[in-house]
């Protein structure tokens, strides 16, 4: 059974909850990160869902914003220490793009020690890939694309499985019709969702280049996905997010629609 254990929900200054970064726990049992929140939170986050860091294969980081990529450094600081006891087995991969990568490595330099850094470069490998590129790992196809944010370079991504069913990340921001024939069709769409459309005016999702819920279900809609996954969330009223955003969505999305607590978990297959 393919999983979707969301580790963090929260936008980039949550405090009720971990930011926004979610594991894919394949059949076999074996983990891929899709970002990793802005510090050591991710461990206990980690720990909390009851995720062995042995089984973590593969990490990627959509952009450089503190929120997604501090907590990276703390999961290569773990995984080296793991592979220096010899309870981490084989190699343990980073997908980005080259500002990512240039962050990334710049952490790793300043922050690990030497007997970490042993393990950096030779075990733990940093790839930078590109626009369209597609990779290949624990048989899934990934394909990058670039979101063409005015922000900040980054980039979602778009897999396929081996029952030929697909999710596709959109990263931290807002679908943009360029990346259509990357996002469209898709069984499952992982979306930002700042806040609720009522509550622009007290949030300004915009101006952070974030969006609504409606919003984002109107692109679902319009990329005819399946089901529809919101999170990267203002954090003010988590009680009640899950009932509020859904019933939002539903209004505009007519298939299914998850709105994640942390440590929640989606079977996808």
């Amino acid at each position: 059974m393919r999983q979707l254990i969301f580790l963090g929900t929260g936008a980039a200054m949550a405090t009720e909850c971990y930011n926004a970064c979610f594991l894919l726990r394949t059949p076999d049992g074996e983990y891929f990160l899709t970002d990793a929140g802005g510090g050591n939170g991710i461990l206990r986050q980690m720990k909390r869902a009851e995720v062995p860091l042995e089984r973590l294969r593969c990490l990627f980081v959509t952009h450089g914003h503190s929120d997604h990529i501090m907590g990276a450094v703390w999961i290569i600081r773990r995984i080296a220490a793991l592979m220096n006891k010899d309870i981490f087995e084989g190699e343990f991969h980073i997908y980005c793009h080259d500002v990512a990568c240039e962050i990334i490595e710049m952490m790793v330099q300043m922050l690990l020690s030497r007997v970490e850094l042993a393990q950096y470069g030779k075990r733990i490998l940093l790839h930078e890939i590109h626009d369209g590129e597609q990779v290949n790992f624990l048989n899934m196809k990934l394909t990058a694309f670039d979101v063409r944010s005015t922000k900040a370079k980054q980039f979602g991504y778009r897999l396929r499985f081996a029952n030929r069913h697909s999710l596709v990340c959109l990263g931290d921001e807002p679908y943009n019709d360029r990346c259509r024939s990357f996002a469209e069709k898709t069984d499952w769409l992982v979306s930002e969702a700042f806040c609720l459309e009522a509550d622009q005016e007290r949030f300004r999702p915009h101006e952070k280049n974030h969006g609504t819920v409606r919003e984002a279900a109107m692109n679902a809609e319009k990329l005819l996905a399946k089901n529809l996954v919101l999170y990267h969330t203002e954090d003010t009223n988590l009680e009640q997010r899950k009932a509020l955003y859904g019933v939002e969505a539903s209004a505009h999305f007519k298939g299914g629609v998850f709105i994640p607590d942390d440590l929640d978990v989606i079977d996808i297959d």
